[in-house]
């Protein structure tokens, strides 16, 4: 999705006539729903050093000029991009990454990060030849078009109120390496720029080559349990990006320091749905094991471990090297203190107070974790906890580390890859669960392939025929009983909507792997075998104990399978505090759904068995494509 998009010779009229801003506002505020004057101020700014720089005859008038392209299928933007053809006629596009930036920084121990002041204080942020190429390196792995065109990338930064001077933190030789593939230039570097646009722009193409990066098809996601062996290897799968990066990063320095400072560390780490919580955590995983590091990944939900370990199995590494590596996290409770290095504790908010089959084992996973390692790193989201012996919480954590004498530290991820990078996908569905309102909650940014069915037969037709290699599942809420005779037979129809002669089996309790079995497409999964996980496109079938009346959504307990433990303890709750207790349930089912309706990576479809529910999908949808 492009903001604004015309010729280089228009681009310079429209800021020319002091139009460029209003034209770029008039196509942000439909798609993203709002921004900020200091945005507006940006633009005003940066758009005026573009246009001095672009006012050159040498550089063909009919170029192709873009400005907050949106890289699918992320959620990030690129500033601007200048399009044409090189001299020898192959198709080039020019990644310009635009900062309002006076001074930095250099961020010792910690690759391709500069500190500077920016969102009202003195941040850690990625340097902008790392974002720069980064947003390169985005396209050509998702972006068939790119790869086949062949379209030539060229990234660059242009820092135009930043004098930078010899021997300038911004072009310290430790950033060399990003430097060489994405130029920076300052405020006194306009001609340095020009000549890089020239070098690579002959001739113009009236945005083509936008149009082709635009509508090119995008290429497979890569999906975390597909790439984990490549991962183990050292290989670097997955460009990290923005805070990616400085999460990254910090967390190595702070692995480094806890070897030797005889100091307690704890790292959280926050992040909605698709954030990269996981993708960090393997990729530190393999960093510090590479290191000869004690470290290991952590996680309460049995599915995604019994993944990685399949995936890792089948390539090649010993089952005892997997088994060591793969926690769970009960596995602490008479630990040593400070006996591992680090613990990568992804899904925290799944976290137990104690363990065990009977939960009578332990004291608190939380504090036990906090007590085996030298540092802890903690994936959490909190709006992910679907029962109610989920105990993971930021305030605990926070808690149980300040009485062991820790250092903590906590940071946000932002950067969005599921839902086909749909930050507004995201705000939409939680406006429409009523989780809280956001503000852009009446646009998805651009396409995400939601869709309501009435029939759950046509529903899993439309998931089977997406199941290109074995990347689309069917999910349920748990409002069917998961009958214990049949649990291992795939014969046995758990699932039964009779009206529309519509059976299926529950996951089998067999297998752990039901995520990556071919045959699991005939199953429906629950919620504890598909979180941590994705897929390409999931199908929910939203149960009774979530409907639509008297124009809200309501969520009722009772409808919640009598096999079901998500809510075992619920009754006790009602009899102490029933106000408390009803606003636990309506978390836990809301989050269930908001949880299983992120899944998908490029789509999810939906049934609903409340009609008045599905209605109402139906109509704020619509109200979206208006």
């Amino acid at each position: 999705m492009i903001v604004y998009h015309d010729t280089k010779k228009q681009f310079i009229n429209d800021v020319n006539l002091n139009q460029i801003v209003n034209k770029i506002y008039d196509e942000y505020i439909p798609r993203f729903g709002h921004t900020t004057e200091s945005q507006l101020r940006a633009w005003q700014n940066s758009m005026q050093y573009m246009r001095g720089v672009l006012d050159s005859d040498e550089i063909p008038a009919d170029a192709g000029v873009a400005i907050e392209y949106n890289i699918q299928p992320t959620s990030k933007r690129i500033d601007f991009l200048l399009s044409g053809k090189d001299e020898n006629g192959n198709y080039t596009a020019i990644i310009v990454e635009l900062k309002q930036w006076d001074s930095c920084e250099v961020v010792r121990d910690e690759d391709g990060v500069v500190e500077t002041y920016v969102g009202g204080g003195n941040r850690k942020v990625a340097h902008p030849s790392y974002q720069a190429m980064s947003y390169k390196h985005l396209i050509q792995d998702y972006n068939e078009a790119a790869q086949e065109g062949p379209i030539y990338l060229f990234p660059c930064a242009f820092l135009h109120n930043y004098r930078i001077e010899p021997e300038d933190p911004i072009i310290d030789p430790q950033y060399n390496e990003y430097l060489e593939e994405a130029p920076v230039f300052g405020a006194n570097d306009f001609e340095k720029l020009r000549n890089f646009i020239k070098n690579h722009l002959s001739a113009g193409d009236k945005g083509e080559t936008i149009f082709k990066i635009e509508y090119g098809r995008i290429r497979p996601s890569k999906m975390l349990q597909d790439s984990i062996v490549r991962m183990l290897q050292g290989k670097k799968e997955f460009v990290l990006i923005d805070t990616q990066k400085i999460v990254y990063e910090h967390a190595k320095r702070i692995a480094r320091k806890a070897e030797f400072d005889n100091k307690k560390h704890v790292l959280i780490v926050k992040g909605g749905p698709g954030t990269g919580k996981t993708v960090l955590a393997i990729n530190l995983l393999s960093d510090f094991i590479n290191e000869n590091m004690s470290a290991f990944y952590v996680t309460k939900n049995q599915a995604p471990r019994a993944v990685f370990k399949q995936k890792l199995k089948d390539g090649g590494f010993r089952k005892i090297f997997i088994d060591t590596l793969f926690q769970s996290s009960g596995s602490f409770i008479d630990a040593p203190t400070n006996g591992i290095d680090c613990l990568l504790v992804d899904e925290s908010h799944r976290l137990n107070e104690k363990s065990g089959m009977f939960s009578n084992k332990g004291e608190n996973q939380t504090k036990e974790i906090i007590n085996a390692a030298k540092f802890s790193v903690f994936f959490i989201d909190e709006a992910q906890r679907v029962t109610l012996k989920d105990k993971g919480t930021i305030a605990d954590i926070k808690k149980f580390a300040e009485a062991q004498d820790a250092e903590i530290e906590e940071i946000e991820l932002e950067s969005q890859f599921r839902c086909n990078g749909s930050d507004g996908y995201l705000a939409w569905l939680d406006n429409l669960l009523e989780i809280r309102e956001t503000a852009n909650a009446n646009s998805l940014e651009y396409d995400y392939d939601f869709r309501v069915f009435d029939d759950p037969n046509e529903l899993y037709d439309a998931i089977v025929k997406r199941n290109d290699n074995n990347k689309a599942r069917m999910v349920a809420g748990y409002c069917w009983d998961w009958v214990r005779v049949g649990q291992n037979n795939a014969d046995v129809l758990d699932i039964t909507i009779p009206e529309f002669g519509f059976a299926k089996s529950w996951n089998l309790g067999n297998t752990s792997t039901w995520a990556i079995d071919p045959e699991s497409i005939e199953q429906i999964g629950c919620i504890h075998t598909c979180q941590g996980l994705e897929f390409d496109y999931v199908g929910v079938i939203i149960g009774d104990d979530m409907r639509y009346e008297n124009g809200r959504i309501v969520t009722d307990a009772t409808k919640r399978a009598k096999t079901d433990s998500s809510l075992k303890g619920l009754k006790k709750l009602i009899a102490d505090d029933p106000d408390a207790a009803e606003e636990i349930a309506d978390k836990i089912i809301k989050n269930t759904y908001r949880t299983l309706m992120t899944r998908g990576m490029k789509g999810c479809y939906v049934y609903c068995t409340d009609t008045s529910l599905a209605e109402y999908l139906k109509a704020s949808l619509a109200r979206l494509n208006k």
